[in-house]
C-alpha cells in the first residue's frame, strides 16, 4: 500500500502546482495559444504513447465523434475559459473554483445517467457547493472589480463544459483506450484553441518566450499532463476508486498553498468560506456515494 500511497501524493502535488505553473506562464504568454500549445506538445507524447502500446483505435464514426465533441468540451471549452479567466484571478481561487466540476457533474448526471439518480444527500452537498461558489462570487465582485468576477465566472463555466464532458464519456465512451481517449481529446480540443488564438492573439513566434514562460509550458505539458496522466491510470488500477477521487478535495488546498507561498497571493476570508464550501459539498457528496 506504501508505494500507492506515495503515487496519491505525488498527482496531489502535481495537480495542485499546474495552476502556479499557468498564473506563471501567462505573465508572458496569451491564454488562449497558452493552452493550446500545452496540448500540442502533451498530444504528441501521449500519440507516441498509443503507438508503442498498439492500443485499439475506434472504428466507428460515433465513437470518433464522441471523441471530438468530449474534446471540444473539456479541452476547447474548459481550458480556454479556464486560462482566460486565471488572467485576472489567482491560481489558488481558480483551482478551487474549478473543483466544482463534480457538483454540476452530479446534476448532468442524474438528467442522463439513470444509474445516478440525485439522492436527497447529494443534492444537499450540491447546494452547499454552489453556496461556496455564490461567497466566492461575492468576494470577487465586492473586491476584486469586475474582470476577476468574470474571470470567476469563466472558470465556472469551463467547470461545467468538462462535467457535461465527463458524464458523456462514462455514457458512451468506457470501451475506449484511456491513452487513445486522452490523445484524441486533445486533439480535436487544441485545434480550435490555436485558430481562435492565431486570430486573436497573433503568431507564437512573437510571443515573449522568456525562460519561466517556456518552463511553465513544458511542465504543464509534460508533468501536468502526460505523467500526471499515467500516473492516475496506474493508480486506478492499485487503489479504490473513491480515494483516487479524493484527490480533488486536496489539490485545490494545494494550489492556494503554493499561491500564497511562492507568488505572494491574497486570501481573503470569502474565498476561504466559499472554498470550504466548495470542498464540503464535494466531501459530502464523495463521502455518500461509499454508502
Amino acid at each position: 500500500m506504501a508505494t500507492p500511497l506515495i503515487v496519491w501524493l505525488i498527482l496531489c502535488g502535481i495537480w495542485g502546482s499546474t495552476w502556479l505553473f499557468i498564473k506563471l506562464g501567462l505573465a508572458d504568454l496569451p491564454p488562449i495559444s497558452f493552452a493550446g500549445i500545452r496540448f500540442v506538445i502533451a498530444s504528441l507524447i501521449l500519440v507516441v504513447i498509443v503507438a508503442a502500446r498498439r492500443a485499439p483505435l475506434p472504428r466507428k464514426t460515433s465513437d470518433w465523434l464522441t471523441i471530438a465533441l468530449t474534446g471540444f468540451l473539456c479541452f476547447t471549452i474548459n481550458y480556454g475559459l479556464l486560462f482566460w479567466g486565471e488572467v485576472n484571478v489567482s491560481s489558488g481561487l481558480a483551482a478551487v473554483l474549478q473543483a466544482s466540476v463534480p457538483l454540476f457533474g452530479l446534476l448532468i448526471a442524474h438528467r442522463l445517467l439513470p444509474s445516478e439518480p440525485l439522492t436527497p444527500a447529494k443534492l444537499m452537498g450540491v447546494l452547499i457547493g454552489l453556496v461556496g461558489v455564490a461567497v466566492i462570487f461575492w468576494d470577487q465582485i465586492g473586491s476584486e472589480g469586475k474582470l476577476a468576477a468574470w474571470g470567476s465566472v469563466a472558470i465556472v463555466a469551463g467547470a461545467f463544459a468538462v462535467a457535461f464532458s465527463n458524464v458523456i464519456v462514462k455514457a458512451k465512451g468506457n470501451h475506449f483506450d484511456p491513452a487513445v481517449l486522452s490523445a484524441g481529446q486533445m486533439i480535436f480540443g487544441m485545434i480550435p484553441l490555436l485558430v481562435l488564438g492565431a486570430i486573436k492573439e497573433g503568431s507564437p513566434l512573437h510571443f515573449r518566450w522568456t525562460k519561466l514562460a517556456v518552463l511553465s509550458l513544458l511542465y504543464l505539458a509534460i508533468v501536468g499532463s502526460t505523467v500526471a496522466f499515467m500516473l492516475f491510470y496506474w493508480l486506478i488500477r492499485h487503489m479504490a476508486v473513491t480515494n483516487t477521487m479524493l484527490i480533488s478535495l486536496v489539490t485545490p488546498v494545494v494550489a492556494v498553498l503554493l499561491g500564497v507561498g511562492t507568488i505572494g497571493e491574497r486570501v481573503t476570508l470569502r474565498m476561504i468560506v466559499g472554498g470550504a464550501g466548495i470542498l464540503g459539498g464535494i466531501g459530502m457528496m464523495r463521502l455518500r456515494s461509499k454508502q
